[in-house]
């Protein structure tokens, strides 16, 4: 056998081979050394285990054994032999004669090592052996060995962990910034096999830092206005004011959700790039992007992408730690998608369609990403799944999926892949990660390693709806919202102005929209809001599955009380059509209405004590002996099966944070505040950390904290 040892008194590393030589045992004390002295010794004498064996053969065995051994032997640090004979001698003054001993002995002056004794150590040679290319593949991370033999399988990223292999997986984490959480540490702390030997650590207890490549180097640029919540990949979404400003998302403010790097297509050549089709029998049927704009008729739909995590950042604050990014309401967009519908090009690749045993429809893209929709939603028409190429009147741009990408409406959008490169019809499920290991939902106790097997992918997505702006008191009577049609609108008749709406996400200390009221600097401030202080609000509600959105329903007051939106009719507008056979597109809405009387504390008046502020999901307000200074508003919708959205992320909780649909909640406060920017006298401004609008600020620090958590 062949083993990997520690000194019993220096706690350096040896290296041994036991091989029996004609029933002599002889311990080498390296691989290395075994090598160069079995190649000497005559074939016919030559055994491992009592069997003789060649030369060469023998020489095939070592790295096995060694392998298999090497975590727990332990041998004193000289060779000695045990019987005797020529050959046993002679083997053993080779080894002491030979040089690389002399090297193992100098290394007794390495400084002392107080790790776990029990795991063994490993050398950096011995480690970059286990490359990617390696059965066996290892990664260092600080000073610790791990073997992810069994982690590639389930790894977020597929197999791009193994660029790591045989050496340290930092330099990737500092790319792939999402992995520095703590939950990423646990899942590797699971596959510790032992340190790097100290003769291989410098001064900081660190092996010397290795340089790679950037495969993030070639990204597109992004448009400035995305909220960033990673940058390698990047994984962004828009701001609330942009998010659905519009009917169609443009195209540069779609949320951005990526796991790896953007591939590169060469646009002068991207008429040849090539989509694979493998059917159930294992035939396959080539075509280009040219081919397939020729032979197929194009078809357009309206569809909403949303992800998974969607509004995650709501479980988190009202349920519990999630794991993965907290997005807000962002992560989601609505487009006009052009392409060719995969049921005509699987029936021109000579799919048959008759059987009905269950089949799925696995999607591939350039960077390895792998998702699968079942067969029966890709070859049905009415379903509208589309090859696409374009998007809102455009080709597809990069982030998008350029050049040619699925599009699965009223799917969760982790099936529409990007970049799409191969489809194959199969009798299971695509065998990915992303298929088989997340985006799949589970119960408020399964905790952080539920039994993923049992839990099927996620696929058509549930019920939601967000608010997304809010407007108070004078910005209403003066027409200062948008929408509202008021030919006092300042933002209709002056562009310029609407641009000075910004998202305050990263600004912090700042208001907008001081409202004076007709007093001067010494007036005392009221003591409540007035009665009847309008409100409007807006914001966007969806429904998987091509359900249409019937009904929203808002509560100014925290629930006690409930007004219906008006569901905005975008899809019958000669400007916005919608294409498609069912309702795939997101459906905006509006509301005006008057907020409840609420206290009025003046600047100076301090915040309410943590213990008392209101829990705005389980609609626990302050206690009696505070005034009620806050209220929340909420919104939820229906959809034309009368599904609805759970009232709290409680019940619906998961670690992985997926499908938080729960109501969803904005919570409100005035405060009176000093004539600012030269105006004279007292005002109202309204704060929120969670929406914008006229006469609101961002609460910067959440938004750090939360929302732009990296």
């Amino acid at each position: 056998m062949i083993c990997d040892t520690q000194h019993p008194h220096t706690g350096g590393s040896l290296h041994c081979a036991i091989v029996t030589l004609q029933g002599v045992l002889v311990i080498f004390a390296s691989k290395k050394m075994a090598t160069r002295v079995i190649r000497r010794i005559p074939v016919d004498i030559l055994r491992i285990r009592g069997r003789p064996l060649s030369t060469s053969s023998t020489l095939r065995r070592l790295p096995k054994l060694a392998s298999r051994s090497s975590r727990t032997a332990r041998v004193a640090p000289l060779s000695f032999f045990v019987g005797g004979g020529v050959i046993a001698s002679y083997l053993t003054l080779s080894q002491l004669n030979d040089p690389e001993i002399e090297d193992r002995h100098a290394e007794t002056s390495s400084p002392p090592d107080d790790r776990d004794p029990s795991l063994p150590r490993f050398r950096l040679a011995d480690i970059r052996k286990h490359d990617g290319s390696s059965s066996e593949p290892w990664v260092i991370y600080q000073d610790k060995v791990y073997d992810i033999t069994e982690w590639v399988a389930a790894h977020p990223g597929g197999d791009v962990i193994l660029r790591a292999a045989g050496g340290s997986i930092e330099p990737y984490w500092d790319i792939f910034s999402i992995h520095k959480a703590p939950h990423v540490r646990e899942v590797l702390q699971q596959y510790l096999i032992g340190y790097i030997d100290v003769a291989d650590l410098g001064a900081d207890g660190r092996p010397t830092a290795e340089s790679i490549e950037d495969p993030f180097i070639n990204d597109p640029a992004r448009d400035p206005r995305l909220i960033t919540h990673t940058l390698k990949p990047r994984n962004a979404e828009p701001p609330n004011e942009e998010l659905d400003r519009s009917f169609h998302t443009p195209n540069e403010l779609f949320y951005v959700r990526h796991h790896m790097w953007v591939p590169f297509v060469e646009e002068g050549r991207v008429d040849q790039y090539a989509l694979t089709i493998e059917l159930p029998d294992g035939e396959t049927k080539q075509y280009t992007l040219a081919e397939l704009k020729e032979r197929f008729p194009t078809q357009r739909v309206t569809a909403v992408l949303q992800c998974s995590g969607n509004r995650r950042n709501d479980m988190t604050r009202h349920a519990g730690k999630t794991n993965g990014l907290q997005w807000g309401v962002g992560a989601i967009s609505n487009a006009e998608w052009e392409g060719v519908r995969l049921s005509d090009v699987l029936a021109d690749a000579g799919l048959q369609t008759a059987n009905t045993a269950p089949l799925h429809v696995q999607f591939t893209g350039l960077e390895a990403y792998g998702a699968s929709i079942p067969l029966s939603k890709a070859v049905d028409p009415a379903s509208d799944v589309l090859l696409a190429f374009g998007m809102n009147g455009k080709p597809l741009p990069r982030d998008h999926g350029f050049p040619l990408r699925a599009v699965v409406p009223g799917n969760v959008a982790a099936r529409s892949v990007k970049w799409l490169s191969k489809i194959v019809v199969s009798d299971e499920e695509s065998t990915s990660q992303w298929q088989r290991r997340d985006y799949k939902s589970f119960g408020p106790n399964e905790g952080p390693n539920p039994n993923w097997d049992r839990a099927p992918s996620i696929q058509e997505m549930p019920v939601t709806s967000a608010i997304t702006g809010v407007w108070v008191g004078d910005c209403v009577r003066q027409g200062r919202v948008p929408w509202m049609g008021n030919s006092n609108n300042s933002l209709a008749s002056n562009p310029s102005s609407a641009s000075k709406i910004i998202d305050m996400a990263a600004v912090p200390n700042q208001r907008i929209g001081f409202t004076p009221k007709d007093s001067n600097s010494s007036t005392p401030c009221p003591t409540s809001t007035p009665a009847n202080e309008p409100i409007a609000l807006q914001g966007y509600a969806y429904s998987g599955g091509g359900r249409a959105i019937t009904r929203v329903d808002v509560s100014l007051d925290g629930g006690l009380t409930w007004d219906q939106a008006e569901l905005v009719k975008d899809c019958s507008s000669p400007s916005t059509p919608c294409y498609g056979s069912k309702s795939w597109s997101w459906t905006r809405w509006r509301y005006t209405g008057a907020l409840p009387i609420l206290s009025l504390p003046s600047s100076s008046a301090p915040s309410l004590p943590v213990a008392v502020k209101e829990d705005c999901e389980e609609g626990i307000f302050p206690r009696k002996e505070q005034q009620k200074r806050c209220t929340t508003l909420i919104v939820k919708a229906t959809d034309e099966a009368y599904n609805t959205q759970p009232e709290s992320h409680k019940g619906i909780y998961n670690v992985r944070g997926n499908l938080a649909t729960a109501w969803h909640r904005v919570k409100i406060c005035p405060k009176c505040t000093s004539g600012e920017g030269g105006v004279e006298g007292k005002g109202v401004t309204w704060n929120t950390g969670e929406t914008y609008g006229c006469g609101f600020r961002k609460e910067a620090e959440e938004v750090r904290e939360e929302m732009l958590r990296k």
